[in-house]
C-alpha cells in the first residue's frame, strides 16, 4: 500500500511529463492521442479521488496545454471526466461510510445552480482570458491547501439548526485509525452560500466542483477530512451533470477527447478508492497540493505565452 501511495504522488509530475513528450514528437500518429489520453487520464482519476478534488482541476491544464485540442472542448471534457470519476468511485465511497448522501445533497443542489451560470459565462469569454484566470484560481487553491494543512477541524463543535433539521451528523469507521469518528456540521449557511460559488467557478474553467469541496467542508463546516474527501466525490457527480449539459448544448463535445479520457478517469477511480480506505490525511493532502502546483503552473504560463 505504500507502494502505490509514492505511486499516485508521482502521478501528478508523470502525467504533464508524458504530455509534453508527445506534444514535442512530430511523427506522432493520430491514434497515439487516445493511447497518451488514456494513461494521463489513468492516473489523474487515482490523484482525483485520492484528493477528492475531482479529474477536472488537474484534466484541463493538463490536457488544455500539452494536447492539441481546444480549450472549450477540454473544459467540456474535464466536467465530463470529473463526473464520471465520481459516479465511478460513489458506491465503493458509499459503501465504505466514507461519503455521505444526506451531507452532499443540499450542497450539491446550490453548486449546481452556480455550475450552470458559470459554464454560460466561461463560453462567452475569450481563451486566453479563461487560462490566465484558470491558472492563478489552481495556484491561489494549493496555496490556500497549503496553508491550511496542519488545521484540525475534528475537534468537538456543536450542530447549527439547519444542519439539525437538515440531520448532518452522524459517524463512519476509519480504518487507517481503526475507530469511528463522530462528525456535525456547523456554518450550514455559509456552507451552501460557499458551494454556489465554487459550482459558479467550476463551471467557467470546466473544472468540475472539488476544486474547494474539500477546504470547505473542512475548514468552513468541521468536517473530517477523510469523510470530506469521500463526500466531495459524491456531490462533483451532481454539480457537474449540470455544468456539462451547457457545454454539451453548445456542440463542445469531441469523441476522440471525451472517449478515453472517460475511460481512463473512471479505471483510476476505482483504484483510488482502495487507496482511500488506509492513505493517511496528510499524505493525501500533499497528493493534491504537488498536482494543483503542477496544473495551475501550466495553465498560467500557457495563458501568458510563454
Amino acid at each position: 500500500m505504500r507502494l502505490l501511495t509514492r505511486a499516485a504522488a508521482a502521478a501528478a509530475a508523470l502525467a504533464p511529463a508524458f504530455a509534453h513528450a508527445a506534444a514535442t514528437a512530430p511523427s506522432l500518429p493520430w491514434w497515439g492521442w487516445p493511447i497518451l489520453l488514456f494513461v494521463t487520464t489513468f492516473l489523474m482519476g487515482i490523484v482525483a479521488v485520492v484528493g477528492g478534488i475531482g479529474g477536472g482541476v488537474l484534466f484541463v491544464p493538463i490536457v488544455g496545454g500539452f494536447f492539441p485540442f481546444h480549450l472549450d472542448f477540454v473544459r467540456s471534457a474535464g466536467l465530463l471526466l470529473a463526473l464520471c470519476g465520481s459516479l465511478a468511485s460513489g458506491p465503493g465511497l458509499l459503501r465504505s461510510g466514507l461519503a455521505n448522501l444526506r451531507l452532499a445533497m443540499p450542497l450539491a443542489l446550490t453548486g449546481s445552480v452556480g455550475g450552470i451560470a458559470g459554464a454560460l459565462i466561461g463560453l462567452a469569454l475569450p481563451t486566453r482570458v479563461v487560462q490566465v484566470a484558470l491558472g492563478t484560481t489552481v495556484l491561489l487553491i494549493a496555496l490556500l491547501m497549503w496553508w491550511t494543512r496542519h488545521s484540525r477541524q475534528e475537534s468537538a463543535h456543536e450542530a447549527d439548526r439547519w444542519a439539525i433539521a437538515l440531520g448532518l451528523y452522524g459517524r463512519y469507521h476509519d480504518p487507517a485509525v481503526g475507530h469511528d469518528v463522530h462528525w456535525k456540521v456547523h456554518r450550514t449557511g455559509w456552507g451552501l452560500v460557499t458551494f454556489f460559488g465554487i459550482g459558479m467557478v467550476g463551471g467557467l474553467f470546466g473544472l468540475g466542483a472539488g476544486w474547494a469541496n474539500v477546504p470547505t467542508l473542512t475548514l468552513l463546516m468541521g468536517i473530517p477530512l477523510k469523510l470530506a474527501l469521500g463526500t466531495s466525490g459524491l456531490a462533483i457527480s451532481i454539480i457537474n451533470t449540470s455544468a456539462a449539459w451547457v457545454y454539451m448544448n453548445n456542440g463542445a463535445l469531441l469523441p476522440i477527447l471525451h472517449v478515453p479520457s472517460i475511460l481512463g478517469v473512471m479505471l483510476g477511480a476505482r483504484v483510488g478508492v482502495r487507496m482511500l480506505k488506509r492513505i493517511s490525511s496528510a499524505t493525501a493532502h500533499r497528493i493534491v497540493i504537488a498536482a494543483l502546483v503542477v496544473a495551475g503552473l501550466r495553465a498560467l504560463t500557457q495563458g501568458l505565452g510563454f
